[in-house]
C-alpha cells in the first residue's frame, strides 16, 4: 500500500464570513419614492418628504462626525461611522423585510376574496373593514415606514462617503466556530483550570 505525499505547507484555514446587510439589499425590499407616493395616494396616507428625510440624516451624521473630529483618530472615526451607518441600514432592511411579508399576506387575503365559497373572508358587519382590507392598510403603513427608514439609511450612507471618503460597506465578521478549535482532551484540560 502506498501513501500519498503530503504537501509540506500546512493547509490554510478558511474562515467563513457572516455577510452584512448592504444598501442594495435595502433598496430591494423597501419601496422607492414613486411607489411610496402611489401607496400614499391609494390609501390616503401622508406624503413623505423623501428628500428631506435623506438630507436631514446626511447632515445629522456629518455634523456628528464634525463634533467628534477632535476626539477621534481618522481610523476611529471610520469605525464609529461604519457602525452608525450599519445600524441605519440594518433597521431599514428589517423594516423592508417586514413590509414585504405584509404585502404577501395582503395579496393572499385579497386573492381569497375571489373565492365565493369562503365565508371567513367576506366583508365584516357594516362599519367594519374586512380582514383583507385591514391587511392591505397595514401593508401600506409598513411600506411608508420602510421607505422612511430607507431614506434615512441612504442619507447616512451618503454622509459616510462624504466624511470618510470611501463608499460604505458593511462589516463582515468571521463566523464564530469556537467549538471546532480544541479537541476533547484539550477542552477537559482547559476546564480543569477552573477547578
Amino acid at each position: 500500500m502506498t501513501k500519498t505525499a503530503r504537501s509540506p505547507r500546512s493547509s490554510a484555514r478558511v474562515i467563513p464570513l457572516r455577510r452584512g446587510t448592504t444598501i442594495e439589499m435595502v433598496r430591494l425590499v423597501c419601496p422607492d419614492s414613486a411607489q411610496t407616493l402611489r401607496i400614499s395616494e391609494s390609501f390616503g396616507l401622508a406624503v413623505l418628504d423623501s428628500d428631506g428625510i435623506r438630507d436631514l440624516h446626511e447632515r445629522l451624521v456629518v455634523e456628528t462626525a464634525d463634533a467628534l473630529k477632535d476626539g477621534l483618530s481618522e481610523r476611529a472615526m471610520q469605525i464609529h461611522l461604519q457602525r452608525i451607518v450599519g445600524a441605519y441600514v440594518g433597521s431599514a432592511h428589517g423594516a423592508g423585510q417586514f413590509y414585504t411579508r405584509a404585502v404577501t399576506e395582503a395579496r393572499d387575503a385579497t386573492a381569497k376574496l375571489a373565492n365565493d365559497s369562503r365565508d371567513e373572508d367576506l366583508d365584516g358587519p357594516v362599519g367594519f373593514d374586512s380582514q383583507a382590507q385591514r391587511k392591505r392598510e397595514f401593508a401600506a403603513d409598513m411600506g411608508a415606514q420602510a421607505h422612511a427608514l430607507r431614506m434615512a439609511a441612504e442619507g447616512a450612507v451618503a454622509a459616510y462617503e462624504q466624511v470618510v471618503g470611501e463608499t460604505w460597506k458593511p462589516f463582515e465578521r468571521p463566523v464564530d466556530n469556537t467549538t471546532d478549535t480544541v479537541g476533547p482532551k484539550a477542552a477537559k484540560a482547559q476546564m480543569s483550570a477552573f477547578d
